[in-house]
């Protein structure tokens, strides 16, 4: 039988940004932007002075040429030249072909780990219908996200559901909360193997990094990343800092751009293919800690006081993007749409990948949930907020 050419007219491999040769996509693959956010008029009520603050800022740092940044072409022209399987590249890109944000480069994902990690009763009381797995996946697909990130248990008990539905990111530890006192330690809540026979198209993991019993999960965690690799599926790092002594005085280490941007760069090490981590708000701690070894240059070229100066520096970390950064949207709280889009705003103009959002989504009613991670999305859909 004969092929009609027009049939692949669609099916052009990804070319570099910018090359004459661009990926043609079909009119019904290219996500747009919500009618009331095409400009960034929105963005400025909503964050007021912040936000010339975020979109005006020219970076004098790390050099924007010298990114991996992410695009519609990223596995064609980044991961395919990795050591990653052919299951590996086709498993990443069904990632970024789903959602809102499909055919960007960019992701948008829904993470639900937080029933172990915080407490079934911390997480969901704010809204309980969020106590059945169903309503969550529900909200990860009206919100239009790349995919859902969760436990064993609550993607296994809606997977024939929903597993072809919306890609599946098993997380595979845990820090359990029930304990007495509470510690601070990751262990093996599932396994690779069960992630792969649910359907999942990746794995999620989280290291404690600084913490006692880091070298024993980053050991645990290799091993399993290692493993779902030969399976072909994604691998994705929370890569957190967990150390009393982080803490000095008054200032939080645990989200210096120094500290998080060198648990980034072992977390890329690990052949993690995304990396998750919480946004940089100050820096300076290996200095004003005192250990480990750094540069001066760190401070004084690489990175300035600005949000997206510091949040690039964790994507250098990241071997300068060809490991994906995205950051967490972090607790629920107040004017969390605010919080939501300026944390995008910072991750896209650094280079990032996207935003991992959950508490402020699915701590909401359900139109709110899907209200906040469209505003996300909006951000990276919008061809105004580029970047610095």
């Amino acid at each position: 039988m004969a092929i009609n050419p027009n049939s692949l007219k669609n099916l052009r491999p990804g070319r570099k940004p910018g090359s004459k040769n661009k990926t043609t996509l079909a009119k019904e693959d290219i996500a747009t932007l919500s009618p009331s956010r095409t400009g960034v008029s929105w963005i400025e009520d909503l964050l007021h002075d912040e936000a010339s603050y975020l979109l005006g800022h020219e970076c004098k740092t790390i050099d924007s040429k010298d990114l991996i940044i992410p695009g519609p072409d990223y596995i064609d022209r980044v991961v395919k030249e990795s050591d990653r399987s052919n299951t590996v590249l086709r498993n990443f890109q069904t990632i970024f072909n789903h959602g809102r944000l499909r055919a960007t480069g960019y992701l948008s994902i829904l993470p639900v780990d937080q029933g172990v990690e915080h407490s079934a009763g911390a997480s969901f009381a704010p809204n309980p219908e969020y106590f059945d797995p169903n309503n969550l996946i529900k909200l990860a697909i009206e919100g239009g996200c790349s995919a859902v990130a969760s436990t064993l248990g609550l993607l296994g008990s809606v997977s024939r559901k929903y597993a072809h539905k919306i890609p599946f990111i098993v997380k595979l530890n845990h820090n359990e909360f029930l304990s007495y006192p509470n510690g601070y330690d990751q262990i093996p809540f599932a396994s690779v193997d069960q992630a792969f026979n649910m359907g999942a198209v990746g794995v999620g993991a989280t290291i404690y990094f600084g913490s006692q019993e880091s070298k024993r999960q980053i050991q645990e965690v290799a091993q399993l990343f290692e493993y779902a690799h030969s399976l072909g599926l994604v691998t994705v790092l929370w890569a957190y800092l967990r150390n009393p002594s982080f803490k000095k005085d008054s200032q939080d280490y645990h989200v210096s751009a120094d500290l998080t941007g060198q648990a980034n760069h072992l977390a890329a090490t690990i052949e993690a293919d995304i990396v998750k981590q919480k946004l940089a708000e100050n820096n300076n701690g290996f200095i004003d800690i005192g250990f480990g070894r750094t540069d001066k240059r760190v401070y004084s070229d690489l990175t300035s006081d600005h949000p997206i100066d510091l949040n690039r520096y964790q994507v250098a970390n990241c071997f300068l993007g060809r490991a994906g950064l995205i950051n967490s949207g972090g607790a629920s709280g107040e004017n969390d749409i605010a919080q939501a889009v300026k944390t995008a705003i910072i991750n896209k103009r650094a280079g990032g990948m996207g935003l991992i959002t959950g508490r402020k989504a699915f701590q909401k009613t359900m139109k709110e949930g899907v209200d906040i991670l469209n505003a996300v999305q909006d951000v990276y859909l919008n061809k105004k907020v580029k970047l610095a």
